[in-house]
């Protein structure tokens, strides 16, 4: 009994000895992260092999149900013109039917450069170390991470750190 909970304790602090690392899986790989989210048809599958190739790639993770993500979205929209040559990747990890709900009332279908997709997995959470909604993420045509940034921003914001890549 004694030697069970000796090595039940050595295996604890070996666990915590491992977990020191302090830098965002982002930081340490700075190209695009493994995507594998369900697309609303619930059927086909996007992962970052649908990408176009030489194509800037903008990923925004959200939740249907943050006000600022609506707000996002919605100035999004409006200038959608601004992102005809990039690629747009909406992901959340909230339930699929508030995605399905969100994606309708914003009629997102009728753009061809947007993708929103359901990352049931949290790895992008997680690859991000996700605290706020939304979050975004800006890769450049060859997959090199650019900038990221967590909360509200201009799309204005948006699209000049596009603009300086060119």
């Amino acid at each position: 009994m004694k030697i069970n909970f000796l090595l039940l304790l050595l295996l604890n602090v070996l666990t915590g000895l491992g977990q020191t690392e302090t830098e965002a899986p982002y930081k340490r790989f700075p190209t695009l992260p493994p995507i594998n989210i369900l697309l609303i048809d619930s059927a086909t599958r996007f992962t970052e092999k649908n990408i176009p190739k030489n194509q800037p790639v903008f990923i925004i993770l959200f939740s249907p149900d943050c006000d600022h993500c609506q707000k996002e979205t919605e100035e999004l929209i409006d200038n959608i013109d601004k992102f005809k040559k990039i690629q747009i990747i909406m992901i959340t990890m909230m339930p699929f039917g508030k995605m399905k709900t969100f994606y309708n009332l914003n009629r997102l279908g009728r753009f061809k450069n947007i993708k929103v997709g359901w990352d049931s997995q949290y790895i992008l959470a997680t690859f991000y170390r996700l605290r706020n909604f939304p979050y975004m993420a800006f890769y450049d045509k060859k997959g090199k991470l650019i900038n990221t940034f967590e909360g509200s921003l201009p799309i204005a914001k948006a699209v000049k750190i596009f603009a300086d890549q060119k």
